[in-house]
């Protein structure tokens, strides 16, 4: 259902949780005047309290709204979200609305920061990928009056609406899927882990699923760099080094699992009889390899369709689903027996 209850919050709601005039208020966030240090502290802690964000487009349009849609995702390098912006630039064109777009390095503070920036120029809406926010955030969000799209993730609260998959379910089923196909001696490589919660929750969930038929992960290994072939090829070689009795490797994305597919066809591993792989995100560039490797698909241009799609409809003042939960299925390729 849309959500009417948000208000935009103004000079006044500032001024009465600080106790100072609206046009002192005005003179802080414009950073003009002259205003003691106590008081610009207490304004400043006040309108990051309630998440206050100055309106850039004041004046003749101070209750207006622009025809922009802000659109905050981790990175562009990543094969994942281009096609994520691909399903949200399809349904805004034929609309009045326009996506702008941010990126945030998978970095909380950097991500509050381009939402402040976005915010103040009074968007119709905010399409942003995850779940996990700075606090400052969330109260912008909470007090930013317009319709917010959380994407890629439905495990957790969302601020307003949320589109995307389950990653804890997506861990938990390949887990069950690779059990079934007879692997026992797991290994899993992960990228960002400490920053993409959505890595993490894969994995929370791919451990759990193991450890309730008393497995365990006999070996790990985590970067912090972003997703390539030439890591993937690294950390592979690394594993079977310490464990050359390892019969499956899991990785957080496609990308370096490509990595370790290619070291192991180089090294000529019988695949996936003497040893399986797996990946996720179910990347079309590397349909092109020697053998298809096993991977889940993330619904990334669905995501981005139904998140357009939610904010269109609230524009509009039409009702809209709060949570909408798309299901990936397993692709099995040429690395992963079925049984």
């Amino acid at each position: 259902m849309a959500n009417d209850s948000k208000r935009s919050l103004t000079l006044r709601d500032v001024s009465e949780a600080s106790g100072v005039s609206e046009m002192t208020v005005s003179r802080v966030l414009r950073n003009r005047g002259d205003v003691s240090n106590a008081t610009r502290e207490r304004v400043l802690r006040a309108a990051k309290d309630l998440g206050y964000v100055p309106n850039k487009i004041a004046g003749a349009l101070a209750s207006q709204r622009v025809n922009l849609v802000g659109v905050i995702i981790p990175s562009l390098s990543n094969m994942v979200f281009p096609e994520v912006l691909g399903g949200i630039s399809q349904v805004l064109e034929e609309t009045d609305l326009q996506p702008v777009v941010g990126v945030t390095d998978y970095l909380p503070e950097k991500e509050e920061k381009v939402l402040y920036e976005m915010l103040s120029w009074r968007p119709s809406g905010v399409i942003l990928a995850g779940l996990e926010h700075t606090e400052a955030a969330r109260a912008m969000l909470n007090a930013s009056g317009i319709p917010v799209v959380e994407i890629m993730d439905v495990d957790g609260k969302a601020v307003d609406s949320m589109v995307g998959i389950s990653h804890r379910r997506a861990g938990r089923e390949m887990a069950e899927a690779i059990l079934k196909a007879g692997y026992r001696n797991i290994g899993f490589m992960g990228t960002k882990m400490p920053l993409d919660h959505r890595a993490r929750k894969r994995f929370e969930g791919f451990t759990g699923a193991l450890a309730k038929q008393g497995v365990e992960i006999a070996e790990k290994e985590f970067y912090s760099g972003g997703s390539a072939l030439a890591k993937g090829r690294e950390m592979t070689e690394a594993l079977l080094e310490r464990n050359p009795e390892l019969d499956f490797l899991y990785y957080s994305n496609d990308m370096i699992g490509a990595g370790g597919l290619l070291y192991l066809l180089e090294k000529g591993y019988d695949i996936p009889g003497q040893i399986g792989l797996a990946g996720f995100n179910g990347v079309e560039l590397l349909q092109g390899l020697p053998r298809q490797l096993a991977t889940m698909d993330a619904c990334r241009r669905e995501i981005g369709t139904k998140a357009a799609e939610i904010i269109s409809a609230r524009v509009k003042g039409e009702d809209a689903p709060m949570i909408t939960e798309l299901t990936p299925k397993i692709s099995f390729g040429d690395t992963l027996k079925r049984r």
